[in-house]
């Protein structure tokens, strides 16, 4: 993700927080000019740790997001600042979608989900991946109660309107003043709306089209994508129907793996021995068979039964 930044945007800072010392020390060692490397220590607080213990690693993540954000405006003095999720891919510069701020303080953007992926009631109808506040008073009342509403509840489920940090949004434009909903649908492009847009690309850059608009694709968020290494190739699957999009697939992940690729490679120099994130070449064949249809497998094990019957016998010894 800060590789893409660098190729598509001229001016930026990223503020990398880390949960685990070895993604610190690879980090620091890579020594990234426009990033601040920012170690658990450094930003976890009181209220953040008194939680700590009575939340999953997953829901720890989650409940620090508004802390991070907050920490990194204070710390720093910035006058805004966009949290990303790390699973973004940037093909085009993302000050196409902080332009649409204007006076606002707060921007939030929509999963916009296919009909087939609709999970506005138990996930919430905007997703936390590309969300910017300002450093005024509208942006500061929006972190403080969502950092609140996270230390008192910030879990993997689904229960009273609530899912992790992310449904505490879905009335933020009724809530709080100066809230704007990203209109650019190229922001926010993801496995579960992708089935929406057609796909190509042109001059060396990729589009996406809705009802004859096209847009030029600004990020993309690999969620729930699984990395493998494959005889010294990475190669991706993604737990939805994305698989079967070709274009999809040429235009959007193979450039993922190609940019892993190279990522892994820089990472190898400092540590020779890194792998996590890379599963093994069985659990990706796994992956292949789980899309074989039942009416395909039912075919086949009906050809491979009636081969069985009809082969000649061999003589034993």
């Amino acid at each position: 993700m800060y590789r893409s930044l660098e190729e598509n945007c001229d001016d930026f800072h990223l503020y990398i927080f880390l949960f685990d010392e070895k993604s610190e020390k690879i980090l620091k060692e890579l020594n990234l000019s426009k990033a601040t490397i920012i170690s658990q220590t450094n930003f976890e607080d009181k209220q953040l740790l008194s939680v700590k213990n009575f939340r999953s690693k997953s829901e720890y993540f989650w409940t620090s997001t508004p802390f991070v954000i907050d920490y990194a405006i204070n710390k720093f003095n910035l006058d805004s600042c966009t949290y990303l999720d790390a699973d973004l891919l940037f093909f085009d510069s993302p000050a196409k979608l902080l332009d649409e701020l204007g006076n606002d303080s707060i921007m939030i953007t929509e999963h916009r989900y296919h009909p087939e992926h609709d999970k506005t009631e138990t996930a919430g109808k905007y997703c936390v991946q590309f969300n910017t506040f300002v450093n005024d008073q509208r942006g500061k009342q929006a972190l403080d109660w969502w950092k609140d509403a996270c230390l008192q509840w910030c879990y993997a489920r689904s229960e009273d309107g609530k899912f992790g940090d992310q449904k505490y949004l879905d009335d933020w434009p009724k809530r709080f003043k100066g809230v704007h909903e990203l209109q650019h649908i190229g922001g926010g492009v993801a496995p579960w709306n992708i089935a929406r847009y057609e796909i190509f690309e042109k001059d060396g850059n990729v589009f996406i089209e809705e009802n004859k608009r096209v847009y030029p694709l600004i990020f993309y968020h690999f969620h729930k994508t699984n990395i493998y290494n494959i005889r010294g190739d990475i190669k991706t699957k993604t737990y939805f129907a994305v698989n079967k999009n070709p274009a999809a697939q040429k235009f959007i992940y193979k450039k993922y793996e190609a940019a892993l690729s190279l990522v892994l490679k820089e990472v190898r120099e400092t540590d020779p021995l890194f792998k996590t994130g890379l599963d093994s070449n069985l659990n990706y064949f796994k992956e292949e068979l789980r899309e074989l249809t039942p009416s395909f497998l039912k075919k086949f094990l009906k050809s491979y039964r009636y081969l069985l019957r009809n082969s000649p016998k061999h003589p034993t010894t």
